[in-house]
């Protein structure tokens, strides 16, 4: 009887503490992405770090965001802070809890350590522009014997 007792306390223990995180990582995503009146632009990541790469090696890197805005958001411009970061951008509007992207292509032939910076323009509710980072070296190609 004892053991009978003890396996059910131990599986409504179990039980009660799955749901407490299960719960905790929802509210926890919920408060992350907060729900704006308007077009709403939130990034996963603001900054990209390429860490360190090749010389010549494939610069392309990608911003993921989503319109947490109940209006359609437009993205009017993407600028790079000099002519070795060409960022692309959608051109149609993301709707409202749409995901979109923003593509960055950085010119590697060009060795050294990097900070360079994407100017994103939109009719974002309260920010209507946004600046992302990239950052990172490029390697010189190493010494022939």
């Amino acid at each position: 009887m004892k053991k009978i007792i003890l396996f059910a306390m131990l599986a409504v223990a179990g039980i009660t503490a799955s749901n407490a995180q299960t719960t905790k990582k929802a509210s926890t995503k919920a408060a992350k992405v907060a729900k704006i009146d308007g077009a709403g632009m939130a990034f996963e990541n603001e900054t990209i770090d390429y860490g360190t790469i090749a010389h010549n090696a494939d610069g392309k890197r990608e911003f993921v965001f989503v319109n947490n805005g109940t209006k359609p958001l437009i993205i009017t411009n993407a600028q790079g802070s000099c002519g070795c970061t060409v960022p692309t951008s959608p051109k149609e509007p993301i709707a409202p809890g749409a995901k979109g992207v923003i593509g960055v292509k950085y010119a590697t032939d060009r060795v050294g350590a990097f900070t360079k910076t994407v100017t994103i323009t939109s009719n974002a509710e309260g920010q209507p522009t946004k600046v992302l980072t990239i950052k990172g070296t490029v390697l010189p190609d190493p010494v022939k014997s």
